[in-house]
């Protein structure tokens, strides 16, 4: 869990995960060796140690916010720091406004300076201050949210993977509007099984990691169904095929990065393709510098 966290990294090298111009030439190629950036030192409670990482965000300094779950935690890793610092929970796991419950999930609100974070287990989203916070607020509740996002004008994207559906949230808004599913678990266009993250470009179009379908659908802004931009063909190894996709991005060029996640890869697809090429991982789940194990 701890590799999958690092080596994400790399595809969202020098831009954070938001709706966000990012600008990856066609021909990029990435290093085959990783570099760890953050834990790396076994399943722990130290400041240099995660247990069970998922989501990330990376700002624009580089720094690593982090969802350390089993921690019940989010922890800040500066760029080129060798331990982290907690800066939300990290009091064990509870209900109190001050506990998580295996968070999932945290990205940046710059508008509010603040952290917004999935609280897995306790059905809720929080918003967390950046600044000495103690507790955080619940801002939504009863929500199974695996992923969120915020975009640039400061809507809230959460992906509610028990109803099978993307809910943005504009400022002030308490019940959200379905942008994405929202017609019950399946595999038709208009559907999503398990959807896991979610990405917005800078038309407002959503991007969703469409987990128990095994595929990536893109939703316009305003679309009433899908469309398939990776995957759909079943579960398996090959190029056409992704087996539990996790984290998503997306570049200027329409070009989908998608974190495959039981074929412990990587995976880039450009636009219109019907394949992808693996750009990370491919080798066998492990701990070596050039693998990935179970990557979100």
């Amino acid at each position: 869990m701890l590799i999958l966290s690092v080596l994400f990294l790399f595809i969202i090298s020098v831009v954070p995960l938001r709706a966000s111009a990012i600008d990856i030439p066609p021909n990029a190629r990435w290093q085959q060796k990783g570099v760890t950036v953050a834990g790396g030192n076994g399943y722990g409670d130290g400041s240099n140690q995660l247990s069970r990482p998922y989501g990330l965000y990376v700002d624009d300094e580089q720094t690593v916010y982090v969802a350390d779950s089993d921690n019940h935690r989010i922890v800040e890793w500066k760029s080129g720091e060798t331990s982290g610092q907690v800066v939300a929970s990290g009091n064990g796991e509870g209900s109190g406004a001050n506990q998580f419950w295996e968070p999932v999930d945290v990205t940046v609100d710059k508008e509010r300076d603040s952290l917004t974070i999935c609280d897995h287990c306790k059905a809720t989203v929080v918003r967390w201050p950046r600044r000495n916070g103690t507790s955080g607020e619940t801002i939504i509740s009863n929500i199974d949210c695996w992923g969120l996002t915020i975009d640039e004008t400061g809507s809230l994207y959460v992906v509610d993977c028990e109803k099978h559906e993307v809910r943005r949230y504009r400022r002030k808004e308490c019940e959200g509007t379905v942008i994405a599913g929202g017609n019950g678990r399946g595999n038709r266009l208009d559907q999503l099984y398990h959807p896991n993250y979610v990405f917005v470009d800078q038309d407002h179009s959503v991007y969703v990691s469409d987990g128990g379908n095994h595929r990536v659908m893109k939703w316009m802004k305003g679309a009433t169904q899908g469309i398939v931009v990776a995957g759909d063909h079943g579960i398996g190894e090959s190029l056409t095929q992704l087996f539990w996709p996790e984290g998503v991005v997306v570049d200027q060029l329409g070009t989908v990065y998608v974190v495959d996640s039981d074929n412990a890869r990587i995976m880039r697809w450009p636009q219109g393709a019907t394949q992808g090429n693996v750009i990370i991982g491919g080798n066998g789940g492990g701990e070596q510098s050039n693998q990935l194990s179970a990557p979100y």
